[in-house]
């Protein structure tokens, strides 16, 4: 039962945003900012969908009433009828958007998401298929204006990569991203095979959000252990002839990163240490969940790969993400970057799950 009260309790928030909002205080501080933006913006989108439930409930009592007239027309008794039968279609999925609209936004949602995506079983295939998987978040970003800053980087000797950490930064980029956490799994010939055999493989793909400075994650020096090295290629081949690449280990949580992807000791530092709070607030986001019970919140969007979410299957031009029953023939757009649908699928998933929860 939708409480009609609380909402209005909850639009009246609404002045007070617009009045913080005009402040010149608040427009320099861009964090502030953006999170009043984004309140004001999801209270909107309630007020207009509580309107629309209002006004539906409205003209279901309103011809109701009439038609309870014994002394009314033929003509306006059918009129009434016809209008009430309208209103009570509309009504349930009028009142499914407005609980929609209730339910609490991810607050990580707009952030820069972390990427960590590995090479599975399957050699030399499972690494070509890592690499042809960067390229596609690599298209998916460029499409909606977020730039790939490579953090880590394993090159494969046959090309693709064994491992490689990337940040996706951009308005929206972790709520896109962060359906992709899981195992990913592909079957197709590979280039070495002669006898074109199809062969399956996997890649591994953990996304959590990048931690911000209001997250308050303190790292004593102490709990820190840090290892200089000199970064390398395929093969081991020396990249840099200075020693450069830095490695960190946070000793509570045995959780290690590195970073050799600048020529700079300190800028790697700094990456790195950026990549080892976000997964540390990660690792706290998951317990906080799984201690509540919440499923969806500990597989959908976050560091878990253990769950296999999708099968990419070449021969048939077929996708399957296994989570929602979703088949695409459309592997091949869906390779240069097509996502969106599947995002607007997984999305549509999570809001059902988060709907059942309110039971």
């Amino acid at each position: 039962m939708i409480n009609l009260e609380y909402i209005e309790r909850m639009l009246a928030r609404m002045p007070e945003i617009e009045a913080e909002l005009s402040k010149p205080e608040t427009v320099t501080n861009q964090r502030i900012y953006r999170e009043l933006l984004r309140e004001h913006s999801g209270l909107k989108k309630l007020e207009e969908r509580a309107r629309h439930f209002t006004t539906l409930g409205r003209e279901c009592a309103d011809n109701r009433e009439m038609l309870e007239d014994t002394e009314l027309d033929a003509e306006l008794r059918d009129m009434a009828q016809e209008e009430l039968t309208r209103a009570e279609a509309e009504l349930p999925e009028a009142e499914r958007e407005l609980m929609v609209a209730l339910l609490p936004e991810d607050p990580d949602e707009d952030r820069n998401a972390i990427v960590e995506l590995r090479a599975g079983t399957g050699g030399d295939e499972a690494a070509l298929f890592a690499g042809d998987l960067f390229r596609m978040y690599s298209r998916f970003a460029e499409t909606h204006g977020w730039k790939i800053e490579v953090i880590d980087a394993s090159p494969s000797d046959v090309g693709g990569y064994k491992e490689v950490v990337f940040a996706v930064k951009g308005t929206g980029a972790f709520g896109a991203m962060h359906y992709e956490s899981g195992g990913h799994r592909v079957q197709r010939v590979p280039v070495t095979e002669s006898q074109g055999r199809i062969h399956t493989s996997a890649a591994t793909v953990a996304v959590f959000p990048e931690a911000e400075p209001q997250d308050e994650i303190e790292l004593p020096p102490d709990e820190i252990r840090i290892d200089i090295f000199r970064s390398s290629g395929p093969g081991g081949q020396s990249v840099n002839t200075t020693d450069s690449a830095v490695r960190l280990t946070h000793l509570p949580t045995g959780i290690t990163v590195q970073c050799q992807d600048e020529k700079s000791q300190h800028r790697n530092r700094e990456k790195a240490m950026v990549v080892l709070k976000s997964r540390i607030l990660d690792l706290k986001r998951r317990e906080e969940a799984e201690a509540k019970g919440n499923a969806r919140r500990a597989l959908i969007g976050s560091g878990d790969r253990s769950q296999r979410v999708r099968t990419y299957n070449f021969p048939q031009n077929r996708l399957t993400d296994h989570r929602v029953n979703l088949t695409l023939y459309s592997l091949d757009r869906i390779m240069e970057g097509a996502l969106d649908g599947l995002v607007t699928a997984m999305h549509q998933h999570d809001v059902e799950l988060r709907l059942e929860e309110l039971g």
